[in-house]
């Protein structure tokens, strides 16, 4: 591609020029070197190639991992000197699956008619998000590409990190409880029938509590595929509507009003709203389409809506921090008052980053006290489970005993 730029040379005189570079991120990082600053910056053609675009199609997502480790080596290659479309030839022919060799040959095959790297990955928005986009786009505009995508590796992987964990100490509860639900229904089916048919022939008075494991009993013995058709139905359902607007709306209330995991979640949103926030930040992009990105990166509807809000708030030329404050219920104190203090002194970025660590640090050390909480926890339900099964069946074995 051919570039028309107007710079400032060494000796501080104006002159105009023209460049031919293979990219916009190549344009930057060739006038870097002369030591000039760049006033303004027009593309003028392509340099031997066609005007013909291809319309990319291949939207397919990739995992966290992925976007990592393309992230993180491809800003380490250009940071050792290799230019883009070689960088992005590496990560292709390194690639582990199809789908990402896809994905990488297409954006270095947009690369070479014209388009510039960002323009390149937001054809792929199912595995590039806006984030991403935007931290390139900035990385491209101010020619240290290299040093924004090693940031963009860091900001998804300390947000992965923390995912994570939030997601580890969700799942020990959720096995243990399914483990308790198949067993039951196992037990129901395979199990309760001979004790029943025991009570039966010895027409034993049934307490209320033993005849209606019975009733269930009955039922799930003689509809057993029934039953398991009924269980599984039901957790597709329970998925589909986390999938739609209310239900989504619903479990983020839910999980808002439990105890302990509440804290979680109010303290691993402040730590993943400033990390974003303040790494759009770093990166130069403007507040209001920071807080707009950092809004649909969210989890959490009721975070997003703050964020929304908060946009607002920005165009119209207010504090981000009054909004933070006034939302004392979804975040921290901490969070408002230290965005406070990065407005007013200037350094907003470097504050949220703070922010960020010191919550990722509280909620590392939440999820493993809930562990810890959660064990007797899960000891008292399934003793009670347990108990008040046993305590049915055997109820009747007594009445057998004393009549006898």
């Amino acid at each position: 591609m051919n570039f028309s730029y107007t710079a400032i040379n060494k000796e501080g005189q104006k002159y105009t020029g023209t460049l031919e570079a293979q990219s916009k991120s190549d344009f930057y990082a060739q006038i870097k070197k002369t030591g000039d600053s760049l006033v303004s910056v027009k593309q003028q053609g392509k340099a031997g190639l066609s005007s013909f675009n291809i319309q990319l199609t291949f939207l397919d997502r990739i995992k966290m991992l992925d976007k990592i480790t393309f992230a993180r080596n491809l800003g380490n290659m250009l940071d050792a000197g290799l230019e883009l479309s070689r960088a992005l030839s590496v990560m292709e022919r390194q690639a582990s699956s199809p789908k990402l060799k896809g994905i990488y040959k297409k954006v270095g095959e947009s690369i070479s008619e014209g388009k510039s790297f960002h323009e390149a990955l937001e054809l792929h928005p199912k595995a590039f998000s806006k984030l991403v986009v935007a931290m390139v786009k900035v990385g491209e505009e101010g020619g240290n590409l290299a040093s924004t995508l090693q940031q963009v590796a860091l900001q998804m992987e300390k947000s992965y990190q923390l995912k994570k964990k939030i997601k580890g100490a969700m799942m020990y509860p959720s096995v243990i409880i399914g483990v308790m639900i198949v067993i039951a229904i196992l037990m129901m089916i395979y199990v309760v029938p001979g004790l029943t048919k025991t009570f039966t022939e010895l027409k034993v008075p049934l307490p209320a509590s033993t005849q209606m494991v019975i009733n269930v009993s009955d039922f799930m013995s003689n509809n057993s595929i029934l039953t398991f058709v009924i269980l599984i139905v039901a957790v597709v359902s329970f998925i589909l509507l986390l999938r739609t607007k209310i239900g989504k709306r619903s479990f983020d209330y839910i999980v808002l009003k439990i105890p302990v995991v509440s804290t979680i979640i109010k303290e691993g949103n402040s730590a993943q709203m400033s990390r974003t926030l303040s790494s759009l930040l770093s990166s130069g992009v403007d507040l209001v389409m920071a807080v707009r990105i950092t809004g649909e990166v969210l989890q959490n509807s009721y975070y997003k809506d703050v964020l929304i809000r908060s946009e607002k708030i920005v165009e119209k030329g207010e504090p981000l921090s009054t909004v933070f404050m006034a939302e004392q219920k979804l975040f921290p104190i901490f969070v408002g008052e230290m965005m406070n203090v990065g407005e007013e002194t200037g350094r907003m970025a470097p504050m949220l980053v703070g922010v960020a660590t010191f919550y990722e640090n509280e909620v590392d050390q939440k999820t493993k006290d809930l562990s810890t909480i959660i064990e007797p926890v899960l000891m008292v339900f399934i003793g009670s489970a347990v108990g008040f099964f046993a305590i049915s069946m055997i109820k009747p074995i007594y009445s057998i005993m004393n009549n006898v």
